[in-house]
């Protein structure tokens, strides 16, 4: 089975310039999470995170909603209290 299509919103990719984050990052927090969880502020989505070596091993976190054959990118950003 093919894995999901990754797909930004315009405010995740504006996000993803803004903040300089590589979509390569986003796309491997999402295959391959260090952690998962519900976001509770948004029902339905999830946050994913993985550390980021290139960025001195801090955590990306990524909120996404999965939506049948997709999986839709909402935000993307370095969570500064995540250890």
């Amino acid at each position: 089975m093919a894995a999901p299509a990754i797909v930004l919103t315009a405010h995740a990719e504006d996000m993803l310039v803004e903040r300089n984050i590589d979509r390569s990052w986003v796309e491997a927090a999402i295959r391959s999470p260090e952690a998962l969880e519900d976001d509770p502020s948004q029902p339905g989505a999830l946050r994913a995170f993985r550390r980021v070596a290139e960025r001195d091993g801090r955590y990306l976190r990524v909120v996404y909603i999965q939506e049948n054959d997709n999986v839709r990118v909402l935000t993307a950003f370095f969570d500064r209290g995540r250890r």
